[in-house]
């Protein structure tokens, strides 16, 4: 059987990281594509059930749904298939997705495809994170993430510039065309997958430890040196970890209790938390229905909602390239009480300019600039925070025994929470106006003591790391303990590392 030769060192990197990164990007562009459908005239015509809210906010929202699904489905078996057969798996339903949304002439049938396309979806967002994560160097690990997260921002923008040039287009092309551009993003996952190493960390969870050594060597760029130390260290340092995890596997039930060592159970309510935190913003309540809510809202017409719409998600896209910098500077912890902080503000600000136009009408303009420069301001905010730094943190804090489950329940939880906003945005903007803002701002303002007492700094550490950071702090608490909060890894973290290189022989 013929077999492509994989390339290795900065090269093996870069079409992990093409294949983490189009695939995020391809999960941003079906978050922001459906959004000029909804407004297309053609796309109502053929489709008169939306002008139903509740039907509108089902069709919007079941694609979340299925990602949820999607995700459950990578919970119970990315473990067995492995990162690569799971990816491909994804790609494979995104595909069938994608075509049934092209060609649906009645709703249900294009109901059906947004759901088997978030059902793929669900896979592949579970999965790439983590997938990256585990081969990705310590130092560089946390901006190769974002990175991913940023492409999934891209994606969103390309997909409201779409909407945007699409305006004048008439008839069925305004809407199918933007669907079908989807297809671009898996092909192109599907010519870099194949160049892609396994994850060694999985490998050497299924007991493959030579093929695990083969692959790291790749990814390292040492595969003729198989005795460098660096390697050999860091294999060590894999395997003592999950040899530990292994020794100190207890029952489901205890670790559902928290009576483990290693505190799964806590390290996925903190992985799920991120997932919640970044949904219950309103992040994907303003996203697929952005050009709606700047019609409906703010009064503006529909050429003006797909420019501004198209606008903020650059500016969402620049805030993220931002983050790319400001994740390992800052620090995780650091970042997402500033998000909780800023995005609970802009909603503030929002809801009140809201009420203001409504009790003065001859004021309706001015107010509708300020509300809409507070959702310029809500992407800066939210896309230097809360968008990149959760799926950050959620691939690397979990254990290596737990992590493709960990992330998948947080990914599921992002999903489950993204099709409760999303369902009832269009129902609660139309029934409470400008209250509906202040929701959200009581959602983002309520995060910050969340993140200030719960959750530990993750930065500038290994993978290996984050066991010691839950062997050592029982308490949920970690806002009294400089070593769980401080942003540089600390001495202790070091010298824990040199102990399981020195225990573990090859």
């Amino acid at each position: 059987m013929f077999r492509l030769p994989l390339p290795s060192g900065k090269w093996s990197l870069v079409c992990l990281t093409l294949t983490n990164s189009v695939s995020l990007a391809h999960f941003g562009y079906d978050q922001g594509i459906f959004a000029g459908a909804l407004i297309s005239p053609d796309f109502a015509q053929i489709f008169p059930e939306i002008h139903d809210a509740s039907l509108s906010g089902i069709t919007s929202s079941c694609f979340s749904l299925g990602a949820f699904l999607g995700c459950l489905a990578a919970f119970s078996f990315g473990d067995r298939l492995g990162r690569k057969k799971t990816v491909w798996a994804g790609l494979v339903l995104n595909v069938i997705g994608a075509i049934l949304q092209i060609t649906a002439y009645h709703l249900p049938q294009m109901i059906v495809g947004r759901v088997i396309n978030g059902f793929g979806k669900g896979i592949t967002s579970s999965t790439c994170p983590v997938f990256m994560a585990e081969t990705s160097p310590a130092h560089v690990r946390g901006r190769l993430v974002v990175l991913g997260s940023l492409c999934n921002t891209m994606g969103f923008c390309i997909a409201n510039w779409i909407n945007f040039a699409l305006f004048n287009e008439i008839g069925a092309f305004q809407w199918r065309f933007a669907l079908a551009f989807q297809l671009v993003f898996p092909v192109i996952v599907a010519a870099f997958l194949p160049l892609s190493v396994e994850s060694p960390r999985w490998l050497l969870l299924r007991g493959q430890f030579q093929k695990a050594r083969m692959v790291l060597a790749k990814l390292r760029g040492t595969e003729h040196d198989l005795d460098d130390r660096d390697l050999n260290n860091e294999l060590r340092s894999i395997q003592r970890t999950l040899q530990d995890e292994q020794t100190a596997f207890v029952p489901i039930v205890d670790v559902l209790l928290f009576r483990d060592s290693t505190q799964n159970f806590r390290r996925l309510l903190l992985s799920c938390g991120t997932q919640l935190i970044q949904q219950f913003s309103g992040v994907n309540a303003l996203g697929y229905f952005l050009p709606t809510l700047l019609i409906e809202s703010v009064g503006v017409s529909n050429h003006l909602a797909r420019l501004l719409a198209a606008a903020i998600a650059t500016v969402y896209l620049s805030a993220a390239f931002m983050c790319l910098l400001l994740v390992d500077l800052v620090g995780r912890r650091k970042l997402m009480i500033y998000g909780s902080i800023a995005t609970g503000s802009c909603y503030l600000v929002a809801a009140v300019t809201l009420k203001e136009a409504m009790l003065h009408p001859e004021q309706k303009h001015s107010l509708g600039i300020a509300t809409v420069a507070m959702f310029f301001l809500y992407y800066f905010c939210y896309g230097t925070s809360f968008a990149k730094v959760s799926w950050v943190y959620n691939s690397e804090i979990n254990s290596l025994g737990w992590r493709t489950r960990a992330a998948a329940a947080a990914t599921a939880t992002n999903w489950m929470s993204g099709f409760i906003t999303v369902q009832f945005t269009k129902v609660g903007v139309d029934n409470l106006g400008w209250g509906f803002y202040l929701i959200f701002a009581g959602f983002c303002w309520s995060f910050l003591p969340i993140i200030f007492l719960f959750y530990p700094e993750t930065s500038h550490r290994t993978l290996e790391d984050m066991n010691e950071i839950f062997k050592r702090s029982n308490s949920p608490f970690v806002f009294m303990d400089s070593i769980l909060t401080q942003q540089d890894r600390p001495q202790f973290y070091v010298e824990a590392e040199q102990r399981r290189v020195q225990i573990t022989s090859v």
